[in-house]
């Protein structure tokens, strides 16, 4: 029978996204979270802490998992204008939900975690992390943990994908069941500079 499911998985599923299943996001040492975070963490108990509700809701979102993050990430991508902070809230480095349909990356991927907790989702299995851009340019993502690896959900771009087919460069990520706490990542193209 297991290779019944080898054929189907080659017929039914892309090559390149059968060469990245599986492969969760490979995370070190603590280190501290980013600036933001902290005040991020008071703000929203969901954030940091998984809710009664949310361990409740498992099951049927978890199981709807690939179409559910694609709707999510759409969704918050159309709602929100992408906007830089100090035009919002004279902060350089604010992590909120998007205020009045305005706000950064960070500010994307808290509304969508947000959604998707709401939705069900288990916090357990979403993940803030802080990246590289192929430009040199810092930027927050969401990830999202299914059985078959993790998965990017960005508000630059509205496929999710595994985090391997991205251009990003991981730096640090929100671990997922210790939530207040941040683990260094470095994967991805200019990982090697880091280390």
């Amino acid at each position: 029978m297991r290779w019944i499911f080898c054929l189907v998985s080659l017929v039914f599923f892309p090559a390149q996204f059968q060469a990245f299943a599986g492969q969760p996001l490979p995370v070190g040492r603590n280190i501290g979270a980013p600036v933001g975070f902290a005040s991020a963490c008071a703000s929203y108990r969901w954030l940091c802490h998984e809710t009664s509700a949310a361990r409740r809701a498992r099951g049927p979102a978890e199981q709807a998992g690939m179409p559910l993050l694609r709707k999510v990430t759409r969704a918050v991508n159309l709602r929100v204008r992408s906007t830089e902070d100090s035009s919002i809230s004279g902060n350089g480095d604010a992590w909120t939900l998007p205020v009045g349909g305005r706000g950064d990356c960070e500010d994307y991927a808290l509304q969508k975690m947000k959604d998707l907790i709401d939705a069900g989702f288990p916090a357990s299995r979403l993940a803030l992390s802080v990246v590289i851009g192929p430009h040199d340019e810092n930027h927050v993502v969401l990830i999202a943990r299914l059985d078959d690896g993790d998965y990017v959900l960005d508000n630059l771009n509205n496929a999710v994908k595994p985090w391997r087919t991205t251009p990003y460069t991981f730096l640090a990520t929100q671990d997922f069941r210790a939530r207040t706490t941040w683990r260094v990542t470095l994967a991805g193209p200019r990982a090697g500079e880091f280390s």
